[in-house]
């Protein structure tokens, strides 16, 4: 198994930046960022598959993704932050199935427990 953490979520202004990390217990050359907002769906932010990037419609230019592959550990720079990015981000890794997307969340098979984002007007 694969075990996930994330860290660096907090509270900011809209139009300030954060850092989200993700520390795997091992390495995975398939990695994502998810959010999820209270009574909406999870949905993809960013993937990263053998160095790869993807991003989702609406964080794409504002947001970073990148994996140092030496100490297993996926960030997702966050800059121009909007209140509309206010949600628990989750850190996924290792795809499973038939894929589709990397940014459909049915194809994660780990994941991590969620940091808190709050971003204020």
């Amino acid at each position: 198994q694969v075990q996930l953490v994330e860290s660096g979520g907090g509270s900011v202004q809209a139009g300030g930046s954060l850092r989200l990390s993700c520390v795997a217990s091992q390495y995975s050359p398939n990695m994502a960022w998810f959010r999820q907002a209270p009574g909406k769906e999870r949905e993809g932010v960013a993937a990263n598959g053998f160095g790869r990037q993807y991003y989702g419609d609406f964080v794409k230019g504002r947001f970073t993704i990148s994996h140092d592959t030496q100490n297993n550990i996926l960030y997702l720079q966050m800059d121009s932050l909007k209140p509309e990015d206010t949600a628990t981000y989750y850190c996924a890794a290792d795809l499973i199935g038939r894929l589709r997307s990397r940014l459909e969340d049915t194809n994660y098979k780990y994941w991590g427990q969620g940091t808190q984002v709050t971003v204020s007007t």
